[in-house]
């Protein structure tokens, strides 16, 4: 049984999972689109039922046994009939082929298999037969019977395009193997408080309520004897709803005898879409669409059909980007790669939705693509029966590394030989749910939730925590609060900033194995800048213990305050005897005062030379200026506004001991060399 979806071809519409490849009336259509479908779907139908009249005809076969198949598209009623006359003839080909083909519209394909192998043996002629049979065998679990099957009908099928998928068919089963190998540790439970013998399907969480579409209520599609399905809620607790709290959403969202199903609300809550379908009427225009309510005022406005609809084509299983400015749906509008595509739309600048895009054929296929979801990391989950699976739907996953798109099967844990569609996570990457009909259900389509063990998903969190201080005059340090501390990358990109609080304390969420710059900014102080690294600092993931763990790291900041006029000595600045080119080791030096004036760019400096006493006053004198010029000058070299400078040379005027003229050969080197420095003093703050 096709999902819901699957056993109501309407609520197949709705649900988004045509991978029969039906369109509204239930007549099959071609399983690859090599150019756009007609608008109007009844007339491939009245191609096809020419086709299976002369069929009929050259079977010797009355067109009265073919009415339910051919004209109601009732295919409850047509397998009735057919097994009711093969009852007579068990190995009528033709019969068998049509009882077949009932089943695998009805979603049932493995009903269908013991049928379709007596029209191939029976000689029928059907362009589609063995592929269509290597798939219900597919279904079954009988991978290598379909790839005999498929090996076989290879050589001699005549139209190219059952040819390719065939072709398609068979390397994704050959993939099996492969992709077996995807196994993780996932508990899967069905939700037995809310699931019933008819179908739920389709998952949505929104502000700890699920919502989802089911086929309790409503009275039966007669076609498909299935009901109709409506949209309900029911409130979590985490991964268990509450029976208690279930209800049907209002008559704003549910019609009667009219398929509602795959609702989606925007990040922001003030948006919904979900998916309205086709009526009760036998014939009729087909009319499956995309609809759109926006909150107003606490109130939902009446929900109205998207621009981006196609006529006569059906579109489903809506899912918004994490910025709610994308939306994703699934169509089988004319143009696509198969039966359904993954399609997006995104707000242009009036507000309104356009420019619907296929997602292209890496993620689309020949089959079906259906039920998009974008998660929190923006990686799009899908299902399909097209790409590389165990049955029929599979759960995928696409992601975009570097415009590089890869598509991978979820693998054996979330994955059966039925159905496994809808997939939406409610706490990323740990736990979700998703619909699946598979064996051990309660009935048709079923809700299951999930909860991802799988060891490479034990979290870690790198966090790096400090205080941000300020240093008083006796090199003290006292609390500083409300510094603007700034976290830069190794390209001294920002990555984050945060104002530290009254006490002073900080905290980023920071990466393993990276080079990060810390800053820390606050008037009337000197900006601090340290350097800080993870590198060989990170917990392989292998020897992770806990679901989530915290690695913290500890930086402090101190600030010093601008005094004005306060001079600050540069250590480290040496010059050659009676010499003033700047050294190598002294440009070492220069260069961080040269970030300090990046780091502060309303001061002004002074710049200062001094010397020892050793020599005369004026060559002295001379001898400082020249210093402190070619000081001045390299920084300027190095982009900082000369305005912003001011070279001073003191001579021996400011010794800062004892050591002068007449005490010269009382003095130790050590001592003479305190007073040769160069310094610097804050001499203007532009507060502008």
């Amino acid at each position: 049984m096709k999902k819901l979806v699957s056993l109501l071809l309407v609520t197949l519409v709705i649900s988004g999972c045509a991978s029969q490849k039906q369109n509204f009336l239930g007549v099959q259509e071609e399983p690859k689109k090599t150019a756009p479908k007609p608008s109007n779907p009844s007339l491939g139908e009245t191609q096809n039922a020419a086709k299976i009249a002369n069929t009929t005809k050259e079977q010797k076969k009355t067109p009265k046994i073919l009415k339910s198949y051919v004209d109601d598209q009732n295919y409850v009623k047509a397998i009735e009939d057919f097994k009711s006359a093969l009852e007579d003839n068990p190995d009528a080909a033709d019969l068998n082929y049509y009882t077949a083909e009932s089943y695998r519209k009805l979603g049932n394909p493995k009903a269908s298999i013991p049928y379709y192998a007596k029209a191939i043996a029976g000689g029928f002629d059907n362009d589609e037969l063995e592929l269509n049979y290597a798939l219900a065998l597919k279904a079954d679990e009988q991978y290598e019977g379909a790839k005999q099957v498929l090996t076989e009908y290879i050589d001699y099928a005549s139209i190219e395009i059952y040819k390719e998928r065939a072709q398609k068919e068979l390397s994704n089963l050959e993939k099996l193997d492969s992709i077996s190998l995807n196994v993780r540790n996932i508990d899967l439970n069905p939700l037995k408080d809310i699931n019933t013998e008819l179908s739920e399907y389709s998952p949505f969480v929104f502000n700890k309520e699920l919502y989802f579409a089911s086929t309790r209520e409503e009275e039966n599609f007669s076609r498909y004897n299935v009901p109709f399905s409506d949209l309900y809620k029911v409130k979590l607790n985490g991964l268990n709803p509450d029976a208690t709290n279930l209800e049907k959403l209002s008559e704003l969202f549910n019609t009667e005898n009219v398929n509602e199903g795959s609702i989606a609300f925007s990040p922001d809550g003030n948006t919904v879409v979900f998916a309205k379908g086709n009526t009760s009427e036998k014939r009729g225009r087909r009319s499956v669409d995309l609809f759109i309510s926006t909150k107003r005022n606490g109130k939902w406005s009446t929900p109205v059909s998207m621009p981006i609809n196609s006529p006569e084509a059906w579109d489903t299983s809506p899912s918004f980007n994490q910025a709610g400015t994308t939306l994703y749906f699934a169509s089988d509008r004319p143009g696509g790669f198969g039966g359904s595509d993954i399609y997006r739309a995104t707000l242009n600048a009036r507000g309104r939705w356009a420019n619907v895009t296929n997602m292209g054929n890496v993620i689309n296929t020949a089959g079906d693509e259906v039920f998009p979801y974008v998660a929190p990391n923006n990686q799009l989950y899908f299902a399909s029966d097209g790409h590389a699976g165990f049955g029929m739907l599979d759960l995928f996953s696409a992601e975009n590394k570097g415009g590089n798109v890869t598509v991978k099967n979820l693998g054996p844990s979330f994955n059966s030989s039925a159905d496994d569609f809808g997939l939406i996570y409610s706490d990323f990457p740990f736990e979700g749910f998703y619909t699946s009909n598979r064996a051990g259900g309660k009935g048709g389509d079923d809700l299951y939730s999930f909860i991802d063990n799988s060891s490479d998903l034990k979290q870690i969190t790198y966090v790096l925590k400090g205080t941000t201080y300020r240093r008083n005059d006796d090199s003290t340090q006292a609390i500083l609060g409300n510094v603007r501390v700034k976290l830069l990358d190794a390209n001294d990109k920002l990555v984050d900033d945060v104002l530290s609080s009254r006490g002073g304390s900080y905290s980023f969420e920071i990466d393993p194995e990276k080079d990060y710059t810390i800053i820390g900014e606050k008037n009337d102080f000197f900006t601090a800048r340290k350097i800080f690294s993870t590198i060989g600092e990170g917990i392989p993931q292998d020897e992770l213990v806990e679901r989530f763990t915290e690695k913290v790291f500890n930086e402090d900041v101190t600030l010093d305050p601008i005094v004005l006029d306060a001079s600050i000595v540069l250590e480290n600045i040496y010059y050659d005897l009676a010499k003033w080119d700047i050294r190598t080791d002294a440009a070492v030096e220069l260069d961080k005062l040269v970030q300090l004036l990046v780091d502060n760019p309303e001061i002004k400096i002074e710049l200062s030379s001094h010397t020892d006493a050793r020599a005369e006053d004026d060559f002295n004198l001379d001898l400082s200026q020249k210093r402190a010029q070619a000081a001045v000058d390299y920084i300027v070299s190095k982009g900082i506004a000369k305005e912003r400078l001011v070279a001073k040379g003191y001579g021996e005027s400011q010794l800062v001991n004892g050591c002068t003229n007449d005490k010269i050969n009382e003095c130790s080197e050590e001592e003479h060399q305190k007073n040769r420095r160069t310094e610097f003093k804050v001499i203007e703050i532009d507060r502008n």
